[in-house]
Protein backbone atom coordinates (compact mmCIF):
# COMPACT_ATOMS: atom_id res chain seq x y z
CA UNK A 1 0.00 0.00 0.00
CA UNK A 2 1.99 3.15 -1.08
CA UNK A 3 1.40 6.23 1.20
CA UNK A 4 0.10 9.61 0.81
CA UNK A 5 3.10 11.85 0.39
CA UNK A 6 3.90 14.45 3.12
CA UNK A 7 3.88 17.70 1.05
CA UNK A 8 0.58 16.90 -0.15
CA UNK A 9 -1.00 16.59 3.17
CA UNK A 10 0.71 19.28 4.59
CA UNK A 11 0.04 22.25 2.41
CA UNK A 12 -3.43 20.92 1.46
CA UNK A 13 -4.33 20.77 5.18
CA UNK A 14 -7.51 21.99 5.67
CA UNK A 15 -8.76 22.62 9.84
CA UNK A 16 -12.50 22.97 9.11
CA UNK A 17 -12.67 20.15 6.55
CA UNK A 18 -10.98 17.94 9.38
CA UNK A 19 -13.44 19.10 12.01
CA UNK A 20 -17.22 18.39 9.50
CA UNK A 21 -15.10 15.14 8.91
CA UNK A 22 -14.23 13.62 12.68
CA UNK A 23 -16.51 15.64 14.94
CA UNK A 24 -20.49 15.39 15.64
CA UNK A 25 -20.91 18.98 16.98
CA UNK A 26 -18.46 21.81 16.26
CA UNK A 27 -16.12 23.81 18.05
CA UNK A 28 -17.82 26.92 17.69
CA UNK A 29 -21.27 26.57 17.66
CA UNK A 30 -20.84 23.51 20.81
CA UNK A 31 -19.84 20.02 20.93
CA UNK A 32 -19.45 17.80 24.10
CA UNK A 33 -15.80 15.78 24.33
CA UNK A 34 -17.60 12.76 26.01
CA UNK A 35 -19.86 12.31 22.95
CA UNK A 36 -17.14 12.42 20.77
CA UNK A 37 -14.63 10.00 22.20
CA UNK A 38 -17.91 7.79 23.52
CA UNK A 39 -21.58 8.40 22.68
CA UNK A 40 -21.11 7.98 18.87
CA UNK A 41 -19.34 4.55 19.01
CA UNK A 42 -21.53 3.31 22.00
CA UNK A 43 -24.61 2.92 19.04
CA UNK A 44 -22.69 -0.92 18.38
CA UNK A 45 -22.95 -2.48 21.97
CA UNK A 46 -20.30 -5.04 21.10
CA UNK A 47 -17.84 -2.18 19.66
CA UNK A 48 -14.90 -2.41 22.84
CA UNK A 49 -13.38 0.93 24.37
CA UNK A 50 -10.53 -0.83 26.54
CA UNK A 51 -8.73 -3.80 26.88
CA UNK A 52 -6.99 -3.74 30.34
CA UNK A 53 -5.22 -6.08 32.67
CA UNK A 54 -6.13 -6.37 36.23
CA UNK A 55 -3.43 -5.59 39.60
CA UNK A 56 -1.79 -8.79 40.04
CA UNK A 57 -3.50 -11.09 37.07
CA UNK A 58 -7.06 -11.18 35.03
CA UNK A 59 -8.60 -9.44 32.45
CA UNK A 60 -11.31 -7.41 31.66
CA UNK A 61 -12.83 -5.02 28.46
CA UNK A 62 -15.01 -2.38 28.85
CA UNK A 63 -17.21 -1.26 26.42
CA UNK A 64 -18.57 2.05 24.71
CA UNK A 65 -22.04 1.47 25.53
CA UNK A 66 -20.97 0.37 29.02
CA UNK A 67 -18.63 3.45 29.18
CA UNK A 68 -21.44 5.49 28.08
CA UNK A 69 -23.92 4.32 31.08
CA UNK A 70 -21.51 4.37 33.80
CA UNK A 71 -20.19 7.81 32.48
CA UNK A 72 -23.63 9.03 32.98
CA UNK A 73 -24.18 8.21 36.27
CA UNK A 74 -20.55 9.31 37.16
CA UNK A 75 -21.96 12.72 35.72
CA UNK A 76 -24.97 12.16 37.90
CA UNK A 77 -22.87 11.86 40.56
CA UNK A 78 -21.05 15.06 39.96
CA UNK A 79 -23.82 17.06 39.77
CA UNK A 80 -24.92 15.75 42.77
CA UNK A 81 -22.22 17.70 44.36
CA UNK A 82 -23.11 21.01 42.41
CA UNK A 83 -20.46 20.47 40.29
CA UNK A 84 -20.97 22.06 36.64
CA UNK A 85 -19.11 23.24 33.73
CA UNK A 86 -15.21 24.17 33.85
CA UNK A 87 -14.83 22.86 37.46
CA UNK A 88 -12.36 20.48 37.94
CA UNK A 89 -12.50 16.67 38.87
CA UNK A 90 -9.28 14.75 39.36
CA UNK A 91 -8.32 10.97 39.10
CA UNK A 92 -5.56 9.61 41.42
CA UNK A 93 -6.14 6.14 39.51
CA UNK A 94 -3.94 3.04 38.35
CA UNK A 95 -4.69 2.29 34.67
CA UNK A 96 -8.20 0.57 34.69
CA UNK A 97 -11.98 1.11 33.83
CA UNK A 98 -12.53 3.32 36.16
CA UNK A 99 -10.22 5.47 35.56
CA UNK A 100 -12.15 5.84 31.94
CA UNK A 101 -15.28 6.24 33.70
CA UNK A 102 -14.63 9.32 35.39
CA UNK A 103 -12.36 10.73 32.87
CA UNK A 104 -15.73 10.36 30.74
CA UNK A 105 -17.69 11.12 33.30
CA UNK A 106 -16.31 14.40 33.65
CA UNK A 107 -16.13 15.55 30.19
CA UNK A 108 -19.87 14.45 29.81
CA UNK A 109 -20.98 17.55 32.46
CA UNK A 110 -18.99 19.64 30.62
CA UNK A 111 -16.26 19.61 33.63
CA UNK A 112 -12.44 19.63 32.88
CA UNK A 113 -10.56 16.19 33.92
CA UNK A 114 -7.57 16.75 35.85
CA UNK A 115 -4.56 13.75 36.08
CA UNK A 116 -2.86 13.09 39.47
CA UNK A 117 0.41 10.65 38.79
CA UNK A 118 -0.24 7.88 40.71
CA UNK A 119 3.51 8.55 41.78
CA UNK A 120 3.15 11.66 43.15
CA UNK A 121 3.77 12.54 46.80
CA UNK A 122 1.46 14.49 49.09
CA UNK A 123 3.25 17.69 48.09
CA UNK A 124 2.89 17.20 44.65
CA UNK A 125 -0.46 16.60 44.72
CA UNK A 126 -1.92 18.78 47.11
CA UNK A 127 -0.29 22.02 44.84
CA UNK A 128 -2.29 20.93 42.15
CA UNK A 129 -5.41 20.35 43.68
CA UNK A 130 -5.26 23.98 45.27
CA UNK A 131 -4.03 25.74 42.19
CA UNK A 132 -6.84 23.99 40.46
CA UNK A 133 -9.78 24.64 42.98
CA UNK A 134 -10.37 20.77 42.32
CA UNK A 135 -13.96 19.71 43.49
CA UNK A 136 -13.15 15.84 43.53
CA UNK A 137 -10.82 13.98 43.67
CA UNK A 138 -11.27 9.97 42.71
CA UNK A 139 -8.67 7.75 44.12
CA UNK A 140 -8.01 4.44 45.40
CA UNK A 141 -7.23 2.22 48.68
CA UNK A 142 -3.14 2.44 47.60
CA UNK A 143 -3.19 6.26 47.05
CA UNK A 144 -5.36 7.25 49.44
CA UNK A 145 -3.28 7.48 52.40
CA UNK A 146 -1.51 10.10 49.82
CA UNK A 147 -4.69 12.21 50.47
CA UNK A 148 -5.03 11.48 53.90
CA UNK A 149 -1.81 14.39 54.21
CA UNK A 150 -3.48 16.81 52.14
CA UNK A 151 -4.43 20.13 53.57
CA UNK A 152 -7.73 21.34 52.51
CA UNK A 153 -8.16 18.23 50.50
CA UNK A 154 -11.74 18.28 47.91
CA UNK A 155 -14.15 15.29 48.67
CA UNK A 156 -13.12 12.45 48.37
CA UNK A 157 -14.52 9.15 46.38
CA UNK A 158 -12.91 5.96 46.57
CA UNK A 159 -12.80 2.43 44.91
CA UNK A 160 -13.28 -0.10 47.47
CA UNK A 161 -13.50 2.41 50.16
CA UNK A 162 -14.36 -0.38 52.85
CA UNK A 163 -10.30 -0.94 52.41
CA UNK A 164 -9.53 2.37 53.35
CA UNK A 165 -10.63 2.04 57.28
CA UNK A 166 -11.37 5.39 56.86
CA UNK A 167 -14.83 7.34 56.36
CA UNK A 168 -15.18 7.56 52.37
CA UNK A 169 -17.88 7.18 50.09
CA UNK A 170 -17.35 3.79 47.64
CA UNK A 171 -17.06 4.49 43.83
CA UNK A 172 -19.69 1.33 43.12
CA UNK A 173 -21.61 2.24 45.60
CA UNK A 174 -22.36 6.19 44.52
CA UNK A 175 -22.59 4.78 40.87
CA UNK A 176 -25.10 2.20 42.04
CA UNK A 177 -27.17 5.26 42.53
CA UNK A 178 -27.51 6.98 39.96
CA UNK A 179 -29.04 7.02 36.61
CA UNK A 180 -27.33 5.71 33.48
CA UNK A 181 -28.84 8.65 31.51
CA UNK A 182 -27.15 12.27 31.56
CA UNK A 183 -27.66 14.85 29.27
CA UNK A 184 -24.13 16.04 27.56
CA UNK A 185 -22.70 19.93 28.47
CA UNK A 186 -21.94 21.60 25.42
CA UNK A 187 -18.74 23.42 25.45
CA UNK A 188 -16.92 25.11 23.02
CA UNK A 189 -13.96 24.57 21.50
CA UNK A 190 -11.87 26.93 23.27
CA UNK A 191 -13.45 26.06 26.49
CA UNK A 192 -10.84 23.32 28.32
CA UNK A 193 -11.77 19.88 29.10
CA UNK A 194 -8.57 18.86 30.53
CA UNK A 195 -6.05 20.20 33.39
CA UNK A 196 -2.54 19.56 32.75
CA UNK A 197 1.04 20.59 34.62
CA UNK A 198 4.07 20.86 33.24
CA UNK A 199 7.43 20.98 35.08
CA UNK A 200 9.10 23.99 35.32
CA UNK A 201 12.97 24.80 36.30
CA UNK A 202 11.52 27.93 38.65
CA UNK A 203 9.33 27.83 40.87
CA UNK A 204 6.22 25.50 40.93
CA UNK A 205 4.67 23.16 38.07
CA UNK A 206 2.83 25.44 35.52
CA UNK A 207 -0.75 24.81 34.36
CA UNK A 208 -1.95 23.92 31.07
CA UNK A 209 -5.87 23.67 30.11
CA UNK A 210 -6.54 22.23 27.08
CA UNK A 211 -9.23 23.10 25.16
CA UNK A 212 -11.42 20.82 22.94
CA UNK A 213 -10.57 22.16 20.09
CA UNK A 214 -7.50 20.13 20.42
CA UNK A 215 -9.41 17.16 19.61
CA UNK A 216 -8.19 18.01 15.99
CA UNK A 217 -4.43 17.88 16.36
CA UNK A 218 -4.76 14.66 18.53
CA UNK A 219 -6.53 13.19 15.47
CA UNK A 220 -3.93 14.20 12.97
CA UNK A 221 -0.92 12.71 15.22
CA UNK A 222 -3.16 9.23 15.65
CA UNK A 223 -3.71 9.51 12.09
CA UNK A 224 -0.54 10.50 10.52
CA UNK A 225 2.37 10.00 13.26
CA UNK A 226 1.08 6.69 14.95
CA UNK A 227 -0.75 5.63 11.54
CA UNK A 228 -3.65 4.18 13.43
CA UNK A 229 -5.61 1.89 10.90
CA UNK A 230 -8.60 0.11 11.57
CA UNK A 231 -7.44 -3.01 11.91
CA UNK A 232 -4.82 -2.10 14.50
CA UNK A 233 -4.79 -3.84 17.62
CA UNK A 234 -2.99 -0.45 19.83
CA UNK A 235 -1.09 -0.26 22.81
CA UNK A 236 0.36 2.69 24.16
CA UNK A 237 2.33 2.03 27.17
CA UNK A 238 2.60 5.86 28.81
CA UNK A 239 0.37 6.31 32.13
CA UNK A 240 -2.41 8.73 31.62
CA UNK A 241 -1.63 10.28 34.51
CA UNK A 242 0.79 12.73 31.95
CA UNK A 243 0.38 14.22 28.38
CA UNK A 244 1.09 11.48 26.30
CA UNK A 245 -1.12 8.78 27.90
CA UNK A 246 -3.92 10.81 28.57
CA UNK A 247 -3.96 12.85 24.73
CA UNK A 248 -2.79 9.40 23.02
CA UNK A 249 -3.53 6.40 24.90
CA UNK A 250 -7.12 8.11 26.00
CA UNK A 251 -8.39 10.49 23.87
CA UNK A 252 -6.87 9.93 20.50
CA UNK A 253 -8.10 6.21 19.96
CA UNK A 254 -11.28 6.98 21.53
CA UNK A 255 -12.07 9.73 18.98
CA UNK A 256 -11.61 7.64 16.87
CA UNK A 257 -13.32 4.85 17.63
CA UNK A 258 -10.40 2.82 18.24
CA UNK A 259 -10.13 0.27 21.34
CA UNK A 260 -6.95 0.95 23.60
CA UNK A 261 -5.13 -1.29 25.97
CA UNK A 262 -4.14 -0.22 30.05
CA UNK A 263 -1.87 -3.18 31.93
CA UNK A 264 -1.50 -0.85 35.67
CA UNK A 265 1.50 -3.73 36.54
CA UNK A 266 4.65 -2.50 36.48
CA UNK A 267 6.53 -2.72 33.96
CA UNK A 268 9.06 -5.02 32.69
CA UNK A 269 10.58 -6.55 29.70
CA UNK A 270 8.31 -10.36 30.66
CA UNK A 271 5.55 -8.60 30.57
CA UNK A 272 6.05 -6.20 28.01
CA UNK A 273 5.99 -9.44 25.59
CA UNK A 274 3.39 -10.98 27.13
CA UNK A 275 0.51 -8.44 26.63
CA UNK A 276 2.16 -8.16 23.05
CA UNK A 277 1.23 -11.39 22.60
CA UNK A 278 -1.93 -11.54 24.83
CA UNK A 279 -3.34 -9.38 22.68
CA UNK A 280 -1.58 -9.99 19.52
CA UNK A 281 -0.70 -5.93 19.58
CA UNK A 282 0.44 -4.46 16.03
CA UNK A 283 0.73 -0.99 16.53
CA UNK A 284 2.83 0.06 19.72
CA UNK A 285 4.01 3.66 21.24
CA UNK A 286 6.20 4.17 24.20
CA UNK A 287 8.97 6.60 25.97
CA UNK A 288 12.31 5.71 24.53
CA UNK A 289 13.69 4.68 28.08
CA UNK A 290 10.58 1.44 27.45
CA UNK A 291 12.74 0.87 24.40
CA UNK A 292 16.11 1.00 25.88
CA UNK A 293 15.18 -1.08 28.54
CA UNK A 294 14.00 -4.20 26.18
CA UNK A 295 17.11 -3.71 23.98
CA UNK A 296 19.45 -3.91 27.50
CA UNK A 297 17.15 -7.49 28.23
CA UNK A 298 17.39 -8.75 24.79
CA UNK A 299 17.77 -12.06 26.32
CA UNK A 300 14.23 -12.04 27.24
CA UNK A 301 12.71 -12.20 23.66
CA UNK A 302 13.57 -15.48 21.64
CA UNK A 303 16.07 -15.55 18.86
CA UNK A 304 13.84 -14.78 16.03
CA UNK A 305 10.57 -14.65 17.41
CA UNK A 306 8.07 -12.23 15.37
CA UNK A 307 5.71 -10.51 18.05
CA UNK A 308 3.75 -9.24 15.09
CA UNK A 309 4.28 -5.39 15.11
CA UNK A 310 3.55 -3.50 12.22
CA UNK A 311 5.07 -0.02 13.67
CA UNK A 312 6.43 1.21 16.88
CA UNK A 313 6.32 4.77 17.77
CA UNK A 314 7.90 6.83 20.65
CA UNK A 315 8.21 10.28 22.40
CA UNK A 316 9.53 11.98 25.31
CA UNK A 317 12.85 12.51 24.33
CA UNK A 318 15.51 11.77 21.14
CA UNK A 319 15.62 7.99 19.97
CA UNK A 320 19.41 6.68 19.72
CA UNK A 321 20.20 5.09 16.02
CA UNK A 322 21.55 1.97 18.49
CA UNK A 323 17.82 1.04 19.43
CA UNK A 324 16.29 2.21 16.37
CA UNK A 325 18.56 -0.20 14.50
CA UNK A 326 18.12 -2.94 17.08
CA UNK A 327 13.91 -2.82 16.51
CA UNK A 328 14.02 -3.00 13.09
CA UNK A 329 16.40 -6.09 13.72
CA UNK A 330 14.16 -7.66 16.42
CA UNK A 331 10.76 -6.73 16.04
CA UNK A 332 11.26 -6.35 12.15
CA UNK A 333 9.34 -3.29 12.08
CA UNK A 334 10.38 0.77 12.04
CA UNK A 335 10.28 2.53 15.24
CA UNK A 336 9.43 6.54 14.59
CA UNK A 337 10.48 9.47 16.83
CA UNK A 338 7.57 12.10 17.37
CA UNK A 339 8.08 15.23 19.58
CA UNK A 340 6.05 17.31 21.29
CA UNK A 341 5.16 18.89 24.97
CA UNK A 342 2.04 18.82 27.17
CA UNK A 343 1.58 22.56 25.95
CA UNK A 344 1.01 21.86 22.64
CA UNK A 345 0.33 18.32 21.91
CA UNK A 346 2.76 16.14 19.27
CA UNK A 347 4.07 19.11 16.55
CA UNK A 348 7.25 17.22 14.77
CA UNK A 349 7.21 13.90 14.14
CA UNK A 350 8.14 11.63 11.82
CA UNK A 351 5.03 10.16 10.53
CA UNK A 352 4.30 6.29 10.07
CA UNK A 353 1.07 7.34 7.96
CA UNK A 354 3.08 9.70 5.75
CA UNK A 355 5.93 9.09 2.65
CA UNK A 356 8.91 11.54 3.21
CA UNK A 357 12.26 11.27 3.88
CA UNK A 358 14.11 9.51 6.30
CA UNK A 359 16.48 10.98 8.36
CA UNK A 360 18.35 9.24 10.50
CA UNK A 361 18.58 10.61 14.42
CA UNK A 362 15.92 13.72 13.51
CA UNK A 363 12.79 14.33 15.33
CA UNK A 364 11.09 15.10 11.96
CA UNK A 365 8.79 17.67 10.30
CA UNK A 366 6.12 20.31 11.63
CA UNK A 367 2.58 18.12 11.73
CA UNK A 368 0.03 19.08 9.51
CA UNK A 369 -1.61 21.88 10.85
CA UNK A 370 1.41 23.56 12.32
CA UNK A 371 3.96 25.07 11.38
CA UNK A 372 7.40 24.71 13.23
CA UNK A 373 10.87 26.45 12.99
CA UNK A 374 14.22 27.64 14.82
CA UNK A 375 14.83 31.00 15.91
CA UNK A 376 17.89 32.78 16.46
CA UNK A 377 18.19 34.89 19.68
CA UNK A 378 16.86 37.89 17.89
CA UNK A 379 13.80 35.49 17.19
CA UNK A 380 14.70 35.57 13.48
CA UNK A 381 14.44 32.01 11.82
CA UNK A 382 17.48 30.42 10.86
CA UNK A 383 19.08 28.83 7.93
CA UNK A 384 20.41 24.76 7.02
CA UNK A 385 22.88 23.71 10.11
CA UNK A 386 22.34 26.42 12.16
CA UNK A 387 21.17 25.94 15.83
CA UNK A 388 18.13 27.75 16.90
CA UNK A 389 15.00 27.71 19.40
CA UNK A 390 12.15 25.39 18.31
CA UNK A 391 9.12 27.45 17.89
CA UNK A 392 5.49 27.45 16.60
CA UNK A 393 4.80 30.35 13.85
CA UNK A 394 0.92 31.09 15.22
CA UNK A 395 0.06 32.41 12.53
CA UNK A 396 0.46 29.20 9.84
CA UNK A 397 -0.48 26.59 12.78
CA UNK A 398 -4.29 26.46 12.94
CA UNK A 399 -4.54 23.67 14.74
CA UNK A 400 -2.17 24.94 17.30
CA UNK A 401 -4.43 25.35 20.43
CA UNK A 402 -1.94 26.52 23.39
CA UNK A 403 -3.58 29.77 25.22
CA UNK A 404 -1.17 30.57 27.75
CA UNK A 405 -0.56 28.88 30.98
CA UNK A 406 -3.79 29.05 33.27
CA UNK A 407 -2.50 31.15 35.76
CA UNK A 408 -0.51 33.28 33.57
CA UNK A 409 2.83 31.80 35.17
CA UNK A 410 4.69 32.61 32.29
CA UNK A 411 4.66 34.35 28.76
CA UNK A 412 5.85 32.06 26.77
CA UNK A 413 4.97 33.72 23.01
CA UNK A 414 7.12 36.92 21.63
CA UNK A 415 6.28 38.13 18.08
CA UNK A 416 3.80 35.36 17.11
CA UNK A 417 5.46 32.93 17.60
CA UNK A 418 5.43 30.31 20.87
CA UNK A 419 8.90 29.33 22.15
CA UNK A 420 8.86 25.80 23.05
CA UNK A 421 12.24 26.20 25.22
CA UNK A 422 14.35 23.29 23.01
CA UNK A 423 16.90 23.63 20.77
CA UNK A 424 17.43 22.23 17.31
CA UNK A 425 19.06 21.78 14.58
CA UNK A 426 17.28 23.24 11.07
CA UNK A 427 18.13 20.76 8.16
CA UNK A 428 16.66 23.34 5.55
CA UNK A 429 14.05 20.61 4.47
CA UNK A 430 11.32 21.33 7.04
CA UNK A 431 13.28 18.63 9.55
CA UNK A 432 15.10 19.59 12.70
CA UNK A 433 16.69 17.34 15.45
CA UNK A 434 17.14 17.95 18.85
CA UNK A 435 20.10 19.60 20.36
CA UNK A 436 18.95 19.88 24.00
CA UNK A 437 17.10 22.26 26.21
CA UNK A 438 17.97 26.15 26.98
CA UNK A 439 16.99 25.65 30.84
CA UNK A 440 17.58 23.07 33.02
CA UNK A 441 14.78 20.68 32.72
CA UNK A 442 15.67 17.13 33.49
CA UNK A 443 14.35 14.35 31.21
CA UNK A 444 14.36 10.69 32.98
CA UNK A 445 13.40 7.50 31.75
CA UNK A 446 10.63 9.83 29.60
CA UNK A 447 8.96 12.01 32.86
CA UNK A 448 10.27 15.78 32.79
CA UNK A 449 11.44 17.03 36.01
CA UNK A 450 11.78 20.69 37.19
CA UNK A 451 15.09 20.42 39.26
CA UNK A 452 13.25 23.66 41.40
CA UNK A 453 11.08 21.37 42.41
CA UNK A 454 14.13 18.62 43.58
CA UNK A 455 15.63 21.06 45.04
CA UNK A 456 13.03 23.03 47.18
CA UNK A 457 11.54 19.63 48.52
CA UNK A 458 15.50 18.79 49.36
CA UNK A 459 15.12 21.59 52.02
CA UNK A 460 12.64 20.86 53.87
CA UNK A 461 15.13 18.20 55.34
CA UNK A 462 16.79 20.23 58.52
CA UNK A 463 20.13 19.29 57.38
CA UNK A 464 20.00 21.12 54.35
CA UNK A 465 21.57 24.58 53.37
CA UNK A 466 21.28 24.38 50.10
CA UNK A 467 20.97 22.10 46.55
CA UNK A 468 21.59 22.01 42.92
CA UNK A 469 19.91 19.58 40.87
CA UNK A 470 20.96 18.07 37.43
CA UNK A 471 20.64 15.49 34.73
CA UNK A 472 23.47 13.36 34.99
CA UNK A 473 23.56 11.05 31.61
CA UNK A 474 22.87 7.12 32.16
CA UNK A 475 22.87 4.57 29.55
CA UNK A 476 19.12 2.97 30.73
CA UNK A 477 17.20 6.08 31.52
CA UNK A 478 18.71 8.72 29.76
CA UNK A 479 19.53 10.61 32.38
CA UNK A 480 19.07 10.06 36.00
CA UNK A 481 18.51 12.83 38.53
CA UNK A 482 21.54 13.94 40.72
CA UNK A 483 21.86 16.55 43.46
CA UNK A 484 24.54 18.20 44.62
CA UNK A 485 23.92 18.92 48.60
CA UNK A 486 25.42 21.50 51.08
CA UNK A 487 24.89 20.49 54.66
CA UNK A 488 24.22 23.22 57.05
CA UNK A 489 27.11 24.45 59.34
CA UNK A 490 26.83 21.91 62.57
CA UNK A 491 24.65 19.37 60.96
CA UNK A 492 27.01 16.96 59.95
CA UNK A 493 25.58 14.12 59.85
CA UNK A 494 27.03 10.55 61.64
CA UNK A 495 26.40 8.44 58.59
CA UNK A 496 26.26 10.33 55.13
CA UNK A 497 24.30 6.98 53.75
CA UNK A 498 21.64 7.57 56.09
CA UNK A 499 21.51 10.71 55.34
CA UNK A 500 21.41 10.41 51.54
CA UNK A 501 18.32 7.64 52.11
CA UNK A 502 16.43 10.49 54.36
CA UNK A 503 16.78 12.82 51.48
CA UNK A 504 15.62 10.28 48.55
CA UNK A 505 12.81 9.14 50.81
CA UNK A 506 11.44 12.45 51.03
CA UNK A 507 11.85 13.48 47.68
CA UNK A 508 9.85 10.41 46.84
CA UNK A 509 7.10 10.88 49.96
CA UNK A 510 6.68 14.70 49.05
CA UNK A 511 7.58 14.62 45.17
CA UNK A 512 7.27 11.56 43.49
CA UNK A 513 8.79 8.36 43.17
CA UNK A 514 10.24 8.99 39.49
CA UNK A 515 11.63 12.74 40.78
CA UNK A 516 13.64 11.52 43.42
CA UNK A 517 18.20 11.75 42.97
CA UNK A 518 19.26 8.72 42.60
CA UNK A 519 22.85 10.21 43.20
CA UNK A 520 23.47 12.74 45.95
CA UNK A 521 27.09 14.25 46.69
CA UNK A 522 27.92 16.37 49.62
CA UNK A 523 29.82 19.20 48.76
CA UNK A 524 31.15 22.02 50.62
CA UNK A 525 29.44 25.07 48.13
CA UNK A 526 28.03 25.35 44.92
CA UNK A 527 28.76 27.45 42.05
CA UNK A 528 26.65 30.87 41.62
CA UNK A 529 26.60 33.88 39.85
CA UNK A 530 27.86 37.28 41.35
CA UNK A 531 23.65 37.64 42.17
CA UNK A 532 23.87 34.09 43.69
CA UNK A 533 21.72 32.12 41.23
CA UNK A 534 23.07 28.62 41.29
CA UNK A 535 25.09 27.90 38.03
CA UNK A 536 23.28 24.55 37.12
CA UNK A 537 25.31 24.23 33.90
CA UNK A 538 28.63 23.85 35.69
CA UNK A 539 26.94 21.05 37.95
CA UNK A 540 26.02 19.38 34.75
CA UNK A 541 29.46 19.72 32.96
CA UNK A 542 30.88 18.01 36.30
CA UNK A 543 28.25 14.91 35.80
CA UNK A 544 28.94 14.60 32.33
CA UNK A 545 32.20 14.11 33.39
CA UNK A 546 31.94 11.74 36.52
CA UNK A 547 30.28 9.58 33.59
CA UNK A 548 33.04 9.87 30.83
CA UNK A 549 35.82 8.98 33.50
Amino acid sequence: MSLPQYNDVYNQFDAAALEADILDGRLESGLNVCHEICDRWAVDPQKVALYYEKIGGGEGTLTFAELKAASARFANYLKSLGVTKGDRVAGLLPRGPELLIVIAGTLRLGAVYQPLFTAFGSGAIEYRLEKASTRLVVTDPDNYPKLEEVKNCPPVLCLNAAATGADVRDFDAVLAEQSDQCEPVMITGNDPFLQMFTSGTVGKAKGVAVPAKALLAFYVYMKYAIDLREDDVFWNVADPGWAYGLYYAVTGPLLMGHATHFNPNPFTPESTYEMIRKYRITNLAAAPTAYRLLKANDQVLPEGENLGLRVCSSAGEPLNPEVVNWIARRHFCPVKDHYGQTETGMTCCNFHGLDHPIRQGSMGFSSPGHRVVALNEKNEEVGEGEIGQLAVDLKASPLFHFDGYTWGEKDPFVNGYYLTGDMVICHGDGSFSFSGRDDDIITTAGYRVGPADVESTLLEHAAVAESGVVAKPDEKRGSIIKAYVVIKSGQEPADDAVLKEELQDLVRHRLSTHAYPREIEFVEELPKTPSGKIQRFVLRNRAKEEVAV
